[in-house]
């Protein structure tokens, strides 16, 4: 079948899902979206796993076998979130394989309540990657002043991290280079560079900060603008002297991933950042209905353009109104850490209430 997304696929960017439950993995689901969509890869975050452990029956077994253990709190949480990250690891093997590591990765976060304790982070982030035992893990560490130190250290400890909660093109630009310092200092100790990581910048919650404070010629287009400045100064960035020598040592870019591709206003289009993003050596994270829709009725035009005028023509057009686009970008970012939190708190809860409970059934 030469659906869109295979079409998308063979443009160069891989299509990943941003989607994980227990009854997608044991049902067949994810092995379908394989080989039918073209799926190379897998993102999860805390409140993906909060809908699906308090959606779902699935995880009852394991949370009461594990409560009899003693088990509870982050640890049976983490419990949880490894066993299906683990599983869905092992579906993308393949893939991960046959693309020497370029591809077939899944991503499980460290907690967020870690957000702005780089320590503590790089500490969790080196747990989660020894307990996982799979080549295709990355660990997901915010891109806060604080996680950009974790950051360095991971890489450079060869942890292969998916670098989340970026907002715009100097928060890309951070992580990005705090990434390849860690790469760098393993060259200059004698290591192997080639370590994996992507660079997620977060684009469809500009909108939603936007829409109703911008003239409706403007609705839906911020993201998209923001999307394009930081792809920019990702090609230039991978185009510098100081990366190429590092790929020239065997380093591997990091890629730029595009997350949040679900449109959230019911008046646009519910492909509007998959169509709009297409792009070679990046990534884009569909929600599950996005690649359903996508899959049904997407349609491939040009490439993303790298237009630097048009881009920051558009983005002048949104400060001209008052935009301040750093200002946005650092409250999108602390928004989201706020709202992984809560997800992260009520998960816990839920865990709780359902262990009681079946214990008390039993």
């Amino acid at each position: 079948m030469n659906l869109p997304t295979r079409k998308l696929h063979d443009l160069g960017q891989s299509i990943w899902l941003d989607n994980i439950t227990r009854d997608m993995l044991t049902g067949g689901v994810l092995r379908r979206y394989i080989d039918e969509y073209s799926v190379t890869g897998l993102t999860s975050n805390p409140t993906i796993f909060d809908h699906a452990i308090k959606n779902s029956s699935a995880y009852d077994v394991a949370i009461a076998a594990r409560r009899k253990l003693g088990v509870s709190g982050e640890q049976l949480l983490f419990d949880l979130m490894l066993d299906d990250v683990v599983q869905a690891a092992d579906l993308f093997h393949s893939i991960h394989a046959r693309s020497n590591g370029v591809d077939g990765w899944v991503s499980i976060e460290v907690s967020p309540l870690l957000a702005h304790d780089a320590e503590t982070t790089l500490a969790q982030a080196r747990q989660l990657h020894g307990r996982a035992g799979r080549s295709n893990i990355f660990i997901k560490i915010p891109g806060t002043v604080e996680g950009l130190r974790a950051i360095e250290e991971a890489s450079f400890a060869g942890i292969p991290v998916n670098v989340t909660l970026l907002f715009s093109r100097e928060h890309y630009l951070a992580a990005a280079d705090a990434h390849l310092r860690g790469v760098e200092r393993r060259i200059a100790a004698g290591l192997n560079p080639a370590v994996a990581s992507v660079a997620s910048l977060f684009v469809s919650r500009w909108d939603v900060a936007a829409n109703a404070k911008v003239p409706g010629d403007l609705a839906n287009r911020l993201g998209l603008a923001v999307a394009q400045s930081t792809y920019l100064a990702y090609r230039e960035f991978l185009a510098s002297p100081r990366y190429q020598r590092v790929l020239n040592a065997g380093g591997r870019p990091q890629r730029l991933l595009f997350a949040s591709t679900g449109a959230k206003d019911p008046k646009a289009s519910d492909v509007l950042y998959v169509e709009a993003l297409a792009a070679p050596l990046t990534v884009n994270t569909m929600p599950e209905g996005t690649l359903q829709a996508f899959a049904d009725h997407g349609r491939l035009g040009a490439v993303l353009p790298i237009d630097r005028a048009a881009s920051d023509a558009l983005l002048a057009e949104f400060a001209g109104i008052g935009v301040d686009l750093a200002q946005w970008a650092g409250s999108l970012q602390d928004e989201g850490a706020k709202s992984f939190v809560r997800s992260w708190s009520e998960l816990l809860g839920v865990i709780a209430a359902k262990g009681e409970a079946l214990e008390q059934s039993q």
